[in-house]
């Protein structure tokens, strides 16, 4: 126990010492991304209640993309509108993406365990889509805000 908390408060001592400068990390160069000159893009991890919102605005910009598999999807359902991406790696952007670049994406898959939405979002991303959002809580969580869903067989033909 005692040094284990020696060790703490080492480290605290050795983190406190060193200058600001020095502390400052850049994450954006450590995960390949461009210098300060440039801004890192990245897509936006929002909750349900942040969907929700958006929902309620009725925006015709708003594009909301399934990344589940079959059996989840066949379990939770589907949110209400979503697309299905059958492979979340591997869709199509130009026939699965709205042509507005700046029209608001939201991905989501299983629950916060899975990336799946993470990937989808990624792929948009990089094709220069400007406004990516993760529903990081996922169908699971969709579900256990009382949110209501549909069958995969109905989002399947609305889509």
């Amino acid at each position: 126990m005692r040094v284990r908390m020696l060790a703490a408060g080492a480290a605290i001592l050795g983190i406190c010492l060193v200058s600001p400068t020095a502390r400052a990390f850049n994450w954006s160069k450590a995960l390949g991304g461009p210098d300060d000159a440039e801004q890192f893009h990245t897509f936006k991890l929002i909750k349900v209640s942040d969907l929700e919102k958006l929902l309620a605005k009725h925006t015709q910009n708003l594009h909301i993309y399934d990344a589940n598999a079959p059996e989840t999807r066949k379990k939770y359902g589907v949110i209400p509108g979503a697309k299905l991406i059958d492979a979340p790696s591997g869709y199509r952007v130009s026939t699965t993406l709205p042509p507005d670049k700046n029209a608001t994406l939201v991905f989501y898959c299983a629950n916060s365990i899975c990336i799946a939405s993470h990937e989808a979002a990624r792929r948009a991303v990089a094709a220069g889509y400007t406004n990516v959002n993760v529903m990081g809580d996922g169908i699971m969580g969709w579900k256990a805000d009382g949110q209501r869903t549909i069958s995969a067989a109905a989002a399947a033909n609305k889509s």
